[in-house]
């Protein structure tokens, strides 16, 4: 059912790295149902101070202010899900999300998908976050401490 679910979603692919992402709203619709797994690879700070999404997992992609890589991004997300899973990674703009996916396909995850904006959606002209596009924009479910 969530791949059938998955084809009718507004899916695109990188033509350089093969990274599928869909929107926000496609990817909730789907998690919603309980077809898929919501995984945020954001900092733990980010969660914090700019806002989770409930019942996501989260497996840090880069840690601290300098966004150390997390070397055990992939042994992480193995011990937690199966490789068919259908599993959704989110991070702030949708930036390093892509390269979580790419690192998931790497591995033989076959089901793994961007969620295209993040979190924030894209920097508008004033260089801010959080107006244009992205989770909290569409209007999702997010909470904060």
């Amino acid at each position: 059912a969530a791949l059938l679910a998955l084809e009718q979603a507004q899916l695109s692919s990188d033509p350089n790295t093969g990274v599928r992402s869909l929107p926000p709203a496609a990817a909730w619709k789907l998690i919603e149902q309980g077809l898929a797994s919501l995984v945020d690879v954001r900092t733990k700070e980010e969660l914090h101070f700019v806002g989770r999404i409930p019942n996501s997992v989260h497996i840090a992609w880069a840690t601290g202010l300098s966004m150390t890589r997390n070397p055990r991004f992939v042994r992480e997300l193995q011990s937690r899900f199966e490789k068919d899973q259908v599993i959704f990674l989110l991070c702030r703009s949708g930036k390093r999300s892509a390269l979580a996916v790419e690192a998931a396909n790497q591995a033989g995850f076959t089901h793994i998908y961007n969620i295209a904006e993040g979190f924030e959606g894209d920097l508008n002209a004033q260089q801010q976050r959080g107006k244009l596009g992205g989770w909290r924009q569409a209007g999702l479910p997010w909470e904060q401490d």
